[in-house]
Order: structure tokens, then sequence, then C-alpha cells
């Protein structure tokens, strides 16, 4: 789910469906839109030579792509063996129980409420399918559920709507929160310094193949954003609604509602620190 702004770095043309690493192929969801983008990044992950895959983010409640997602997986010699979500907005989960049915697969996440199982997902968490080895990575301030998952054999971060192929993420207020949103992108950081991170596989729009200048300028456009907000309601734009003018004059209005999700965001953050 996208805010407003241009992403510079390298996307990998053309992997909006189909392989982007040894061990992620992307099947597309048709839910294009303003805030999905080119639609939903579907996930089939699998180690070189298994027969088990892994999905995460069935997408949205589309008969033709969860039958599709199967049969890429199926042409490919792999059965479903889990399903992970990365949260809980429906773009990204609400096919999640069909699918299960599909599979006869259990459905891993952060929030009980979306589990299918007992099996939860946490900080620290090892998810291990015919060799393949993810690593739970909590990205909360998208949403609170928010999680990436770590593919260390490919160097690669699954973010789900934390960091995207393109555009710059919202900050779902009041669920979503700026302070836990700007620690992700530090933990983010540190995995892409001290992990070798360099490959993005966003929940929407194209790979990215610098994973550690993605999330700089992630940093970067959230400090702007922070001081244009400061400013306007220094210069008398109290509300919400009357930051949103201000600030996305320039956006489509079609994105100013969840505009005003990131800047209540916002707002509270400088309230909580004593800026505003």
């Amino acid at each position: 789910m996208t805010d407003a702004a241009a992403l510079p770095g390298r996307p990998r043309d053309g992997v909006l469906s189909g392989p982007a690493t040894p061990r992620a192929v992307n099947v597309l969801a048709p839910n294009a839109s303003p805030m999905t983008l080119d639609g939903t990044n579907t996930w089939i992950l699998s180690e070189p030579g298994s027969e088990l895959a892994v999905v995460v983010d069935p997408g949205p409640l589309d008969e033709g792509h969860l039958a599709n997602v199967v049969d890429t997986a199926e042409k490919a010699g792999k059965r479903v063996a889990l399903t992970l979500l990365t949260h809980g907005h429906p773009d990204h989960a609400e096919g999640a129980v069909r699918f299960a049915g599909l599979t006869g697969t259990k459905v891993r996440a952060l929030d009980p409420a979306l589990r299918l199982g007992d099996e939860g997902l946490g900080a620290g968490d090892a998810v291990g399918v015919g060799g393949l080895e993810l690593r739970v990575v909590p990205t909360p301030g998208h949403t609170a559920d928010s999680l990436s998952f770590h593919i260390p054999a490919d160097r690669a971060i699954l973010t789900g709507d934390t960091v995207l192929g393109r555009g710059t993420t919202l900050v779902a207020h009041p669920d979503g929160r700026l302070g836990d949103y700007l620690d992700t992108l530090r933990r983010l950081r540190s995995l892409t310094v001290d992990d070798g991170v360099h490959t993005v596989l966003p929940g929407h729009g194209p790979v990215l193949e610098d994973a550690q200048g993605a999330v700089e300028f992630y940093l970067a456009h959230r400090a702007h954003r922070l001081a244009q907000i400061e400013t306007a309601v220094e210069n008398g734009h109290r509300t919400p609604s009357e930051v949103v003018a201000h600030v996305y004059a320039d956006v489509d209005r079609s994105l100013w509602p969840a505009a005003e999700l990131s800047v209540r965001a916002q707002l509270e953050y400088l309230e909580e620190h004593g800026l505003i």
C-alpha cells in the first residue's frame, strides 16, 4: 500500500511476474490500483531441487489468481506445503483461507486472528521447508503485525508493504506507528550492512537490487516529510486535512485519504517527541 514518492535505485525490470531469485518466483495478482501499484506480489519460495514450496501472501480472494499460484507451483514440480502472511491487509491476506483450503496448508502469521493452525510467527523464528531457510524479521510500522522474511541463501528479504518496489510506504495510523517504522527501517539497514542483504522482494512493484539504497531513501524521505509537516504546523496548518492539503498538494487528490493516515502518524510522532 503506497504513499507517494519516486524511489531511486535499480529495480529489476520485468520481474513483476516470474523468477526473481533462485528461490523466489512472483505471481502477480490482478488487483492493480493507485494503492497497490501493479497488483499484489504473491511469492512462491522453494529450495532448488526441492519438491516443496512456501507461498507468502496469497493476495486477494480472487479464484483465478489463487488457482494460478497453485498451477505455477505445480508446473515447476512443487507442492505448496505452507502459507505465510506478511500482514493482514486484504490485498495480501484476504485469499489466505481459501488458498489454504486449495493446498491443504496451515497459515502462519503474527496476528493470531489470521492463522490457520496453532503456530504463529515471531522475532527470531526460522521457517524451514524442503531445505529452504527463512528467517522471520518483525517489521512493524506500516501495520503493527507486519513481518518480513529474510532468505539468507539469496541475500534477499521479502518485505510485504514495508519496502515497495516503487514509491514509498503508507504508515497506516492508528495501527501503524511512525516510531516503530523508523526502528524497522534501521533494522533493515543493519541487515543490508551486516548480513549482506541486497535484494528486496516487495509486496508491490518490481524487485529492487539495491536494498541498502532503498532503505536509506526511505529514511531520508521520512525525515523530509517530518520536517515538512513540522513546518506546516508552525505555519498554522493544524488539522490533518489542512496538513495534507499543504504538504501533499502535488499528489493526486485520490491519494489524500491515505496520505492523511500517514500525516496522523507523523503528527502523533512529533507530539510524542515534543516537536510540535
